[in-house]
C-alpha cells in the first residue's frame, strides 16, 4: 500500500536553530520521537546534511542507533543469506559476535575500523553482504545496493524488512534484540597533535591490564582489540572503546553494558572518564 510520509524540519535554513542535522545527535533524534509520537508513524528516518547517514526512531519513540538496526537487518538477512559476512565498527553493539541467528545460519562478523571509507573498502575487500557503522553509515551490497553509504538506500532496507515482517513492528524487533545498554558516542576534546599519544598511552594501560589478568568493576578482561584505538571485552560481554576521532581534534569514547544502565553509567564514571582524566578536555556529552 502507499505510505503517508510526514515531513519534518524540511526547509533549508543554514543557520540550523533547532539541531544539527546528524543521526548521532541528542536534539535531533529528540524532535523525530516527538513527531513520531505526534503523528502516530510506524517509525521516523533523520538524515544528515550530505544524504550518507540515516538515522532511526521506532514506533512506541525509542531511538535505535545504526548497529542495532544493523543487527535487526542482519538477523532478517541471514535466513535469505546463509553464511553472509557482515562488517561493523569498533563503536558498534558487542551483539553481533554473539547473536544466536546469526550464528545458526552461519553468518560471519568482522569488527573493523570506524570510519565510513574503511568499512566500505572492508566490506568490499571481503564481499560483505552488508556493512554498519554505528553513526549510521549503511553499505548494502548485492541486490540491496551498490556498496556506498546512502541513506536512502538503508531507509529502503529498513522499509523492506518491515514489509517482510507484516506482524512485527520495529519496536518489537527492538525488544527481541538480546538486551544490552549502549552509550551515547562521547567526544572529550583532545588536540590533534596529542590525541593520538593519549590514544596510544590507553591503549598500553589496557593491554597492561590485561597481560597481568586485570579487571574492570569486578568483572575480568577477556580481550583487548587494538584495531582502531582499543576496545577492551569483559568476561559479562560488557565493553569499553578508546579510539582517536580521524577528523576532529576529539577522542571518541563508547561504553556497553550487558546489566543495565546504571552500570554502563559506571562503566564511564568510574573507569573510562577518570582513566583519561585532564588528558582530554571539556565533553561534548556525557551519560
Amino acid at each position: 500500500g502507499v505510505s503517508d510520509v510526514v515531513g519534518m524540519d524540511t526547509e533549508l535554513d543554514y543557520t540550523f536553530p533547532k539541531y544539527n542535522p546528524n543521526p548521532e545527535d541528542v536534539e535531533m533524534l529528540h524532535s523525530m520521537a516527538a513527531a513520531v509520537r505526534e503523528h502516530k508513524a510506524d517509525l521516523a528516518f533523520g538524515f544528515d546534511g550530505d544524504g550518507d547517514r540515516c538515522g532511526v526512531v521506532d514506533d512506541e519513540g525509542e531511538e535505535i542507533f545504526a548497529d542495532k538496526i544493523g543487527l535487526m537487518l542482519a538477523r532478517d538477512l541471514a535466513p535469505l543469506n546463509p553464511g553472509a559476512t557482515f562488517v561493523v565498527d569498533v563503536k558498534s553493539t558487542g551483539l553481533y559476535a554473539t547473536d544466536p541467528i546469526l550464528s545458526a545460519h552461519g553468518c560471519k562478523v568482522i569488527y573493523w575500523k570506524t570510519g565510513h571509507s574503511y568499512i566500505k573498502r572492508k566490506s568490499a575487500e571481503v564481499g560483505a553482504l552488508a556493512g554498519f557503522e554505528k553513526s549510521g553509515h549503511f553499505f548494502m551490497n548485492g541486490e540491496l545496493g551498490y556498496g556506498y553509504d546512502c541513506g536512502l538506500t538503508a531507509a529502503a532496507a529498513i522499509l523492506a524488512m518491515l514489509d517482510r515482517n507484516p506482524g512485527q513492528k520495529l519496536s518489537d524487533m527492538r525488544k527481541a534484540l538480546p538486551v544490552a545498554f549502549t552509550s551515547l558516542t562521547m567526544s572529550p576534546h583532545c588536540g590533534d597533535e596529542v590525541k593520538y599519544g593519549v590514544v596510544d598511552d590507553v591503549v598500553k594501560e589496557y593491554q597492561d591490564l590485561f597481560a597481568a589478568g586485570g579487571s574492570i568493576l569486578g568483572r575480568r578482561v577477556t580481550e583487548v582489540i587494538t584495531v582502531n584505538g582499543v576496545r577492551v571485552h569483559l568476561e559479562d560481554g560488557s565493553w569499553v572503546l578508546v579510539r582517536a576521532s580521524s577528523n576532529k581534534p576529539e577522542i571518541v569514547v563508547v561504553v556497553e553494558s550487558t546489566r543495565s544502565e546504571d552500570d554502563m553509567r559506571a562503566l564511564f564514571r568510574q573507569e573510562v572518564k577518570p582513566r583519561l582524566g585532564d588528558r582530554v578536555g571539556k565533553y561534548n556529552q556525557e551519560i
